[in-house]
């Protein structure tokens, strides 16, 4: 989002809850990546238009005023925002669905000690947050909307209890082309290893908004046996509910990352029934990820021939 401060940076965030683990990093990490995926439903990809890597500019400015790089974590549940202000004002932000409450929650800190919590919901495609800067002991809402690959956030301030606005700033966020904007490749990883979990658990409750959400228009899956099925074939089969899954996981997974384009190896494991006739197989599979205006996008995936048959495909 954007920081407190008059210069006009990004004030966005959810502070996050880390501090009550004991276990060195590494078994964390490990604690993470072994969880099953607990948000992919719709609810809590509302915000993922936000995920990229952002060159950030004043909307009526040429002169680009901080570069942002948003990214999934915690198995995709919450958006991590680094935001490096051009002025050296530095700060991130937390964000993060509270199904228990049905709102947004965002946090943002900064390394001035500043500190914003901001809540809101989705209010046709456009995310509003808001909540009180009681530094200045003002109302502040931030509007974030998606529009052609880009992301607009602007932000009002209230001194009278929200009777009335005024403008704070209005930045966008553009796909970033600069050479010091750079892309962690360990972030990249998590980021594909949470996503790909995702897409495995809409498969198994035949979630076909959020299987739309990530795969790209031009998918194609070729099976070990050779048939091939497109978006369009596996939406349609999700959306009929013939294939009923009691188990759709996947493990030893492997991300590798070259550039833009990505690639997941796992081991997936099958089980349940296609029309009424059961089938229990494990496929060892490669997923292909392409990063877009948009977000990584699957373009392509492919098969082996099943361990054990059951299964139509």
């Amino acid at each position: 989002m954007i920081l407190i401060d008059h210069s006009k940076i990004s004030v966005v965030a959810l502070l996050i809850l880390m501090a009550s683990s004991n276990l060195p990093s590494d078994r964390v990490f490990a604690a993470e990546v072994a969880s099953g995926p607990q948000c992919a439903a719709a609810t809590y990809r509302q915000f993922d238009f936000w995920a990229g890597d952002w060159d950030v500019f004043d909307v009526d400015s040429p002169s680009q005023v901080a570069h942002a790089k948003v990214d999934l974590i915690l198995d995709g549940c919450v958006l991590r925002e680094d935001y490096q202000g051009a002025d050296g004002h530095k700060g991130q932000s937390f964000t993060m669905y509270d199904a228990a409450r049905n709102v947004w929650h965002q946090s943002w800190v900064t390394n001035r000690g500043e500190l914003l919590e901001i809540e809101g919901r989705v209010d046709a495609g456009v995310m509003i947050l808001s909540g009180e800067d009681h530094t200045r002991h003002t109302l502040v809402r931030g509007w974030w909307k998606p529009v052609n690959g880009e992301v607009r956030e602007t932000a009002a301030t209230s001194t009278d209890n929200g009777k009335t606005w005024k403008p704070w700033f209005d930045l966008v966020f553009r796909p970033t082309t600069s050479a010091m904007s750079p892309r962690p490749v360990a972030d990249d990883k998590m980021t594909i290893a949470a996503l790909d979990s995702q897409y495995q658990l809409a498969v198994k409750e035949n979630n076909a908004a959020t299987m739309d959400r990530i795969l790209a228009d031009d998918f194609i899956l070729v099976t070990g046996s050779g048939k091939t099925y497109s978006k369009s074939d596996l939406l349609a089969e999700a959306r009929s509910g013939r294939v009923q899954y009691g188990r759709q996981d996947d493990t030893d997974q492997t991300v590798r990352i070259w550039g833009d384009t990505a690639v997941i190896t796992a081991l997936l494991t099958e089980k349940g029934t296609d029309d009424g006739k059961p089938f229990d197989k494990t496929v060892w599979f490669s997923d292909t990820y392409r990063r877009t205006r948009e977000g990584w996008r699957y373009v392509f995936g492919q098969s082996s021939l099943p361990a054990s048959k059951g299964s139509p495909q």
